[in-house]
């Protein structure tokens, strides 16, 4: 007998004809991920394995915990047989270790040549269990442990707790997009939430030096550095956007100042993203949030570009934004007091319903197609990932 942690896909396996992309995209993410633990793994349709060579189950587990893709996580036993006698005595063995009054045994059997149903297998389990732990009960609706019991091919296998998984598709299954990362609450979340989808993901970051301080764009560092833990490695598009910003103040009636702001950086973004074939735009705008988020502000911003724009948290409110900040790690960091550009030069009345014709007139007061194209050809790109060489906490 040995111990080993099997996966479960959940909604993966309603992917018929392209299970095995979506199998082996995850089985490349899980290695990526655990590259530093020592593990044999295998995998079929309905379940994938984990042998740690060594006993490192709990640091393995946290590790799965954070990669798409993974529906459920269980230590179980692995038993070279499918003998029914032998697996009681095993459970039996096994609940020597446990402290528990009640207990439900659950079986599942994808091996169908085994001549007893999984219902006829738990109740003969259990019956077994009641003669040798006469002080223990069966309690089916709220048991102190579930035994479960998986029978597949020539092994079988039991455990007795579920860990969840994080859900979702493998990042990477569904093409890449380009995050606008803020360093605010709501665009790490929808970054998280695109990921989740199956979408690998860069991300853009503009900056105002220097009405923009280093702490803003560390600050984004830093969540970036969470993202990867989701994402893999992230590539951060770095743009400094001052020379626009600043024409656009002193050139533009102010009421128009975030619209016109909005409808550049969504320039600059597309740009960026289609060379880095990107498919999507993703930002974490919130349906009237603030006055660049009415739908006629959207609408007039979105315009400008014809990549899809994905907004993961326009339906959220604000308290549900942050309930998941704080699940993935990101609130904290995106609290920090350091202004970036979306918060500079706020007018004291923006207009939340543009016209897209006045937008187009007022643009073209300045030069931006040619500040668009020098912004770009300046970028600074970062590439970002979990490890601790890339802590960016102690600059904040």
């Amino acid at each position: 007998m040995k111990k080993v942690i099997i996966i479960k896909y959940g909604e993966l396996t309603t992917k018929k004809e392209n299970i095995n992309l979506f199998l082996t995209t995850l089985k490349e993410n899980i290695k990526q991920k655990l590259q530093e633990e020592q593990v044999e793994l295998t995998y079929d349709k309905g379940r994938m394995f984990l042998i740690p060579k060594k006993e490192q189950f709990d640091s393995i587990i946290l590790k799965l915990q954070e990669v798409f893709g993974i529906h459920e996580i269980n230590i179980a036993y692995e038993l070279e047989s499918l003998d029914l006698e032998e697996i009681q005595k095993t459970i039996f063995s096994l609940l020597k270790e446990k402290d528990f009054k009640t207990f439900k045994v659950e079986t599942k059997r994808s091996n169908k040549k085994i001549p007893k149903t999984s219902l006829e297998i738990s109740r003969m389990v259990g019956g077994f269990l009641l003669k040798q732990l006469q002080d223990k009960r069966v309690d089916v609706h709220d048991p102190d442990i579930v035994i479960h019991i998986e029978l597949r091919n020539t092994k079988s296998y039991i455990y007795f707790e579920k860990v969840t998984g994080l859900g979702g598709y493998p990042v990477r299954t569904l093409g890449k997009g380009l995050l606008m990362l803020s360093g605010g609450i709501d665009s790490p979340v929808a970054g998280y939430l695109t990921m989740k989808r199956g979408v690998k993901l860069e991300a853009i970051y503009f900056e105002s030096p220097p009405h923009t301080s280093i702490n803003a764009k560390n600050k984004v560092l830093e969540l970036s550095k969470i993202l990867s833990k989701y994402n893999g490695e992230l590539k951060l598009h770095v743009i400094k956007f001052t020379e626009i910003q600043e024409a656009i103040y002193k050139n533009i009636p102010h009421e128009y100042l975030i619209t016109i702001m909005r409808r550049m950086m969504y320039r600059i973004a597309e740009v960026i993203a289609i060379r880095g074939n990107a498919k999507i735009l993703v930002n974490g705008e919130s349906i009237g949030q603030v006055a660049s988020q009415t739908l006629t502000s959207m609408k007039a911003i979105n315009e400008v570009v014809h990549l899809p724009v994905i907004r993961p948290v326009a339906c959220f409110d604000k308290l549900e934004i942050i309930a998941l900040a704080k699940k993935i790690g990101t609130y904290e960091t995106s609290i920090l007091p350091f202004e970036d550009c979306c918060t500079i030069f706020v007018p004291d009345h923006p207009v939340i319903n543009p016209d897209r014709k006045l937008c187009e007139e007022y643009e073209n007061k300045i030069p931006y197609k040619e500040l668009i194209y020098k912004a770009i050809k300046n970028q600074e790109v970062i590439k970002v990932t979990a490890k601790n060489s890339n802590d960016f906490s102690d600059l904040l």
